[in-house]
């Protein structure tokens, strides 16, 4: 059996780093890197502290238009899978790359397998939600997160194929917080103690492309940063558009962390402001408070346990939730996170090839 794995932003090097580990003991993956982050920062650095296997084709795509991007990936992604023929084709998550590998591989008729399925925040101004959506009523397996996940595929008539794993990113994220504590010093270099900062992150284009909503989000991490140091690694898209907002309070802006200086951070936190989906799940799982910085999320279960906020732009409710964050009593795993890989894997390898069955 043979699978092309399609990868090309953070989130997706993240569930790779686990997913493959596994599967190559029972199929051939060959893994195809788009280009999508391809700052060394937010692309390589990954690839080398979690053990990526290194990609067979990077096809260099980079920045550019959703239009351009898109379009190049389909047309480079089509022309690897005419060469190499694979039983399936593999994406994650609801990046460009995810639409143009699915894209491609339908087009070619080859069935395609879609981890973290069913997923919806209902925005669909969100060019996210258009290409998750896209790909699950392309794939015929399709691995869902949560009961939630489920569904919201039932709601849309989709049945077949459907299979509730969990969440894989959990096992990449237990893995990794072991190596930060052994490798990553980012907290002794930046003279932080543990929950005595905040840590922020923004990268979302309804965010970065919207001067005044940047600028209230901006205006609140300078509030929040008049109370305890807010360190705030700058994604590329984002310090293009910062110019003098990032003046005032205790702000530090960082250049993007690699994975395992990023999970030490965010283990250490006080308080995670963020747009990032991967950083909201992984703030619930370190037990992290978490406020989001976006109108609506699709983990709705990180609400619904009371970690996670969202605040969107509104100031108030922001300063509010960073000043006094709760810390619930418990947390229940609402994505099932141990075993996912081996529940995902077994199914991928006894599939390949052939559409699989509900469950």
């Amino acid at each position: 059996m043979k699978i092309v794995t399609i990868v090309g932003a953070r989130p997706q090097f993240i569930k790779a780093a686990a997913v493959s580990r596994v599967l190559r003991q029972d199929v051939r993956e060959v893994l195809v890197h788009t280009g999508q982050h391809y700052d060394d920062n937010m692309s390589q650095v990954f690839f080398d502290e979690l053990e990526i296997p290194r990609p067979d084709y990077n096809l260099g795509i980079g920045s550019g238009g959703h239009g351009v991007q898109t379009g190049a990936m389909l047309a480079g992604i089509e022309e690897i899978l005419l060469k190499e023929k694979p039983d399936r084709v593999l994406v994650y998550g609801d990046t460009n790359s995810t639409l143009a590998g699915t894209l491609a591989a339908a087009k070619l008729h080859i069935p395609v397998a879609h981890v973290e399925a069913g997923l919806r925040s209902f925005n669909r101004r969100m060019p996210e939600e258009i290409n998750r959506v896209l790909t699950d009523h392309v794939a015929d397996l399709l691995f869902c997160p949560s009961k939630t996940a489920v569904a919201n595929l039932t709601a849309e008539g989709v049945h077949d194929g459907v299979h509730l794993v969990g969440d894989v990113m959990y096992e990449a994220l237990m893995h990794a917080v072991t190596l930060a504590h052994q490798k990553s010093d980012v907290l002794e270099r930046l003279n932080l103690t543990p929950s005595s900062y905040a840590l922020a992150t923004i990268h979302r284009a309804e965010n970065t492309d919207d001067p005044e909503r940047l600028a209230r989000l901006m205006a609140a991490l300078q509030e929040v940063s008049c109370k305890m140091p807010v360190i705030f690694p700058v994604h590329p898209r984002t310090r293009g558009k910062l110019g003098p907002l990032a003046a005032g309070g205790d702000l530090r802006l960082l250049d993007p962390q690699g994975y395992l200086d990023m999970v030490r951070l965010e283990a250490g936190a006080s308080v995670i402001l963020t747009d990032s989906g991967g950083i909201q799940k992984e703030a619930y799982w370190l037990r992290v408070p978490c406020v989001t910085l976006r109108d609506e999320t699709e983990w709705v279960e990180t609400v619904a346990q009371g970690w996670n906020v969202v605040a969107g732009a509104d100031c108030d409710v922001i300063l509010g939730a960073a000043r006094q964050p709760v810390r619930p009593k418990t947390r229940d795993d609402a994505y099932r996170g141990e075993g996912s890989v081996m529940r995902l894997t077994a199914i991928l390898a006894g599939n390949a090839g052939a559409g699989g069955g509900g469950e």
